[in-house]
């Protein structure tokens, strides 16, 4: 399966109810700011997130991006936890960013911040 990279998730999230009128370049920090928990996994424990991050990750989760999963289980003196989970939705994720790519004209703008993405590292720094 082809992983989730940035600009697919950023497609997906444009492309997604509600999401057309966004820039690319905020749907790009959107699609980081989730990216860098979820790391190489597909699911990660709600417990990690702070209020303002599961605000976002519901905001996911009605554009079918994100669903929740949460698992019970019993502890050794008998009381029952639950864990809840975040899961993303690799295959609509794809599929939105395949729409988004033939829907998405970059502008202006996104072609100068692609030029300043593909310089070298050395070009910032001071001499």
């Amino acid at each position: 399966m082809e992983p989730i990279t940035l600009e697919t998730l950023a497609r997906a999230i444009m492309v997604s109810e509600d999401g057309f009128d966004m820039s690319f370049e905020d749907a790009r920090e959107m699609g980081l700011h989730i990216l860098n928990f979820f790391g190489y996994s597909g699911r990660i424990i709600d417990n990690v997130l702070e209020p303002q991050d599961r605000d976002l990750f519901y905001m996911m989760e009605d554009r079918e991006l994100l669903v929740t999963e949460r698992e019970e289980t019993t502890l050794y003196d008998g009381r029952e936890w639950r864990i809840h989970y975040w899961i993303m939705c690799t295959d609509r994720i794809l599929s939105l960013a395949k729409e988004g790519k033939q829907r998405y004209i970059p502008t202006e703008d996104d072609e100068i911040l692609a030029l300043y993405d593909e310089m070298p590292e050395e070009l910032w720094q001071r001499s």
